[in-house]
Order: structure tokens, then C-alpha cells, then sequence
């Protein structure tokens, strides 16, 4: 059957659904499609069920490791499939209000299930339907990447969609003990995750730090405290094969120019993503992919074919592009924009604040040191201990650390980076200063509720100018 379509959507993501309702606020007609289930990867197996669960560890471990002197451990019990079920039916709940309700409210959103593919330039075919489209978004997103690694696909594994609802992929049962490949966010989250729920967590991460892209001293700061909690961390280790060892697995890897074993019950694989856009019949409309299998777009979001608009992990890290579900929902939005109203908006990624939620969350806005000097700025950087931080030592945590990085010429903050208590809510204020170019003084001069953790800003500021560990308590 063929339908006539303003916007055809390939994916129901948060890009798709962004972009899907700006079309209906349009008065234009939108149909998504889906392979999997409705809502994409952040729902369903991403941002959702990994915080829910994160949250729950940190409860659990922290009733057992209590952080005040004069508090005894009162250690809670863990019913890991009761755990997983509340997951599901958290998911299932959201889902429903969030992205079914949607479809069924609206008498111009429509979704198709099913592997959408471009059969001609201006159809795509889904389910035994045709969807014909006056413009076409590529909403697609990405998926765990699987690395080349001898043996890996004879041996069962784990990725990150072990957080799904209801898929054979789901994990049920708490593992003895887990290795992990790969030293990003999702291992990261996921590692300290699983240790503090029981599990004998092992990373491996090929650079020489975990986290290669952010600043050293946010990198540091974790591995320690990852380490103190009893992960075991290797960096600058490569694997090379793995193989079942009876109803395990272990991982080969070289570390230090010797080789080394790395057994457990179960693997993690957490290297990476990779774009979904096998099999989408892009050659039809015109649409390129550079070397890795992104959809190549411009400023704004308009694909090599001009009827044609892509936005969200589908398009890799093109112009400053953040893969990140908020970013995703904001672009769909824009591309759907520019291909139904012409508007020729340009898509803006100087600011993006980013959070890693591991305990303490690591938050990052703007350029690294690294970054700000091959950028050409003359760069002025400073970092401060949470010690310094009167709500760290008031609530008794003071991990971790605040780096601001400066262009020293003119006192623009051009980044920050923090591990710290609440860490990812703090990143906002520090987001908004660096959209609107404040400068150091800013931080300064702004009064900061007393004590919180957003006055680590403030300190590491002041940090430029006097010794912070020498102030009164509000003191400038």
C-alpha cells in the first residue's frame, strides 16, 4: 500500500520523535519507522534503564560503606531479578507516556514497524508498505560497535543493550565476575555499577588512561576512585583473542609488551558505536557515508541528496556533533525544520555539556587544555580539589576534581571540567556562561547559594587570582 508522507522518518529515537512532532506543530504529516521498538535507544536500553540501575547500586553500596563517622553499615538485600523487573516496567511506564501516547494522540504522526529501506529516490518500503515523502529525515542512531578481536563471535557476550527490556539480549542474572573491553562512559558506568552490586569487575582499556579524550586530572581522579572501590583497571592494554573456558570466558590482552589472562563469568564489550546504516538503500536518493559509515551532512543537517536531512549518532561527530540522545531531540527538531519551512537553520555544537554518571559524576562543558592549544588560544588552566569545596566537606565527600581552562589574553572561560558530587547539575551553570562567552570575573562576581557543589565554580575561578585554601567560608 503506498502512503503519502510530508516527512518520512527511518528510526523512532529521540531525533525521529523531536523531529516527527515539529512536523505535526507544522501542520505537516510525519511517519517514523522501527525495527526494534518504538522510542530507539535511550529509552529502552541507553539513558533510562543505565541511571535507574545506577542509582539503585549506589544506594546499595553506599548502605554498606556509609560516608559518616557515627553511622554503622546496615547492609540491604539484593534481589537482582526483582532489580531487573522494576527496570522493565520503569521503561515500559515511560515508553507508553512518552512516545506511544504521542503517536496515539496525534492524527498526523504515524509509525510503520519494521526495517525501513529506500527503494527510489523519494520512496522508502517498510513492512510490505511504500511510504512516499515530499523530504526524508535519517534518524537511524548507532549501535554497541564490535571490534575485530579473534574469537569473539564464537564466545557469548555482553554490550551495553544488556540494559533492554524484554529482548533475549537482556541480562537476568547478576554475573559473578565481568571483564570489560574498553575504557569510555558505558564501561565506566556499567563497571561500577556492576562492582558495587557484587560483581568482580575488570577493565581493560587500550590507551594508557581511561577516558583519552577528557582532561588528565578528571581521568586520574576516577580511575582512583574506581580503584579504591576495587575495580580492577588496565590501561594500555590490547586484546588480542578470546576464548570460552568452560562456562566462562577468558580475554587475552597485551599488557606492557607480555601477554596476559583475564578471566571471568561473563564479557562486556563497550567499544564504541557504530552508525546504523547498512542496508537503508541510500544509494537510491544519493545519500553519502564517509569512511566510517556516517551520513555526510551539512550545517544544516541536509544530506549529499537535497531532499534528504540526517541528524543525531547517524551523523558521527560532524561539525562538533556530540552523540548524545539531548543533541539528537534538539537537531531532529532543526532538521525538520529546515526540509518542511526552508528555514536554513545551522545547527550550533560550541556548547554542549556532557556527564558521565559514574559516583561522582565526571561533567564536561567547552575545550580541554589539549584542545583550547591546538584550537591557538593562549590558555591559562587551573585545578582545584572538591576539598576546597565547603559543601564537599559538609556532606563529607570531597572526591575529586574542578578544572577551568581560560583564553588568558582575553579571560573567556573556554571549558570546564569536573568529577565531582553532583557534578552533572553543575555543568549547566557552566554551560549557559560559555554560551553567552562570560569570562572568569563572572564566575567571581555572581553570589552562589552557600554551600553547594555550583561554588566550585566560583573557587576554581577565584583559583586564578589567590590561594583558595586560604578563604573564609563565602570570602572573595
Amino acid at each position: 500500500m503506498l502512503h503519502r508522507l510530508d516527512l518520512v522518518i527511518l528510526g523512532s529515537g529521540s531525533t525521529a520523535f523531536a523531529a516527527a512532532i515539529r512536523a505535526a506543530e507544522l501542520g505537516k504529516t510525519a511517519a517514523m519507522t522501527e525495527s526494534r521498538t518504538l522510542g530507539g535507544t535511550c529509552v529502552n536500553r541507553g539513558c533510562l534503564p543505565s541511571k535507574n540501575l545506577i542509582e539503585a547500586a549506589r544506594l546499595y553500596w553506599e548502605s554498606r560503606n556509609p560516608r559518616y563517622p557515627g553511622l554503622g553499615g546496615a547492609p540491604m538485600s539484593l534481589d537482582f531479578p526483582a532489580l531487573v523487573a522494576q527496570k522493565d516496567a520503569l521503561i515500559n511506564d515511560y515508553r507508553s507516556k512518552k512516545y506511544d501516547a504521542i503517536v496515539t494522540e496525534s492524527d498526523l504522526i504515524r509509525v510503520f514497524p519494521g526495517r525501513a529501506s529506500f527503494t527510489g529516490p523519494r520512496t522508502v518500503t517498510v513492512g510490505g508498505e511504500t511510504l512516499e515523502g515530499t523530504a526524508f529525515l535519517i534518524a537511524t542512531g548507532s549501535r554497541p560497535a564490535v571490534p575485530p578481536l579473534e574469537g569473539l563471535s564464537d564466545v557469548p557476550s555482553l554490550t551495553s543493550d544488556l540494559l533492554t527490556a524484554g529482548e533475549d539480549l537482556e541480562l537476568a542474572e547478576l554475573p559473578e565476575s565481568l571483564v570489560i573491553l574498553g575504557g569510555g562512559y558505558v564501561a565506566l558506568e556499567l563497571g561500577q555499577m556492576f562492582q558495587r552490586l557484587g560483581t568482580r569487575v575488570t577493565i581493560l582499556e587500550r590507551s594508557r588512561r581511561i577516558l583519552p579524550g577528557y582532561e588528565p586530572e578528571i581521568a586520574t581522579g576516577l580511575s582512583a576512585l574506581l580503584r579504591d572501590e576495587g575495580v580492577t583497571l588496565v590501561t594500555g592494554a590490547t586484546a588480542q583473542r578470546v576464548h570460552q573456558d568452560g562456562t566462562g570466558v577468558i580475554v587475552t590482552a597485551e599488557v606492557g609488551g607480555r601477554l596476559r589472562q583475564f578471566p571471568a563469568a561473563r564479557l562486556l564489550v563497550a567499544a564504541g558505536r557504530a552508525p546504523n546504516t547498512e542496508g537503508l538503500g541510500l544509494e537510491h536518493p544519493g545519500v553519502r557515508l564517509d569512511a566510517r559509515g556516517y551520513v555526510q551532512v551539512d550545517e544544516t543537517l541536509r544530506t549529499t541528496a537535497p531532499h534528504v536531512w540526517a541528524a543525531g549518532d547517524v551523523i558521527g561527530r560532524q561539525h562538533r556533533n556530540q552523540p548524545a540522545t539531548p543533541v539528537g531531540a534538539h537537531d531532529g527538531a532543526i532538521a525538520a525544520s529546515n526540509a518542511l519551512a526552508a528555514t536554513g537553520r545551522r545547527v550550533d555544537h560550541r556548547v554542549i555539556p556532557r556527564t558521565i554518571f559514574t559516583d561522582p559524576q565526571v561533567a564536561v562543558v567547552g575545550m580541554t587544555e589539549a584542545e583550547a592549544h591546538a584550537s591557538g588560544h593562549r590558555c591559562a588552566c587551573r585545578a582545584v580539589p572538591m576539598t576546597a569545596v565547603p559543601r564537599a566537606g559538609a556532606v563529607r565527600d570531597t572526591r575529586g576534581v574542578i578544572k577551568m581552562v581560560l583564553d588568558a589574553d582575553t579571560e573567556e572561560v573556554l571549558g570546564v571540567s569536573m568529577l565531582g558530587l553532583h557534578a552533572g547539575e553543575v555543568i549547566h551553570e557552566a554551560a549557559m556562561a560559555l554560551r553567552f562567552r562570560a569570562t572568569v570575573r563572572d564566575f567571581i562576581d555572581l553570589v552562589h547559594v552557600y554551600p553547594t557543589m555550583a561554588e566550585a565554580l566560583k573557587i576554581v575561578a577565584l583559583s586564578f587570582f589567590k590561594d583558595v585554601g586560604k578563604l573564609s567560608c563565602c570570602a572573595e
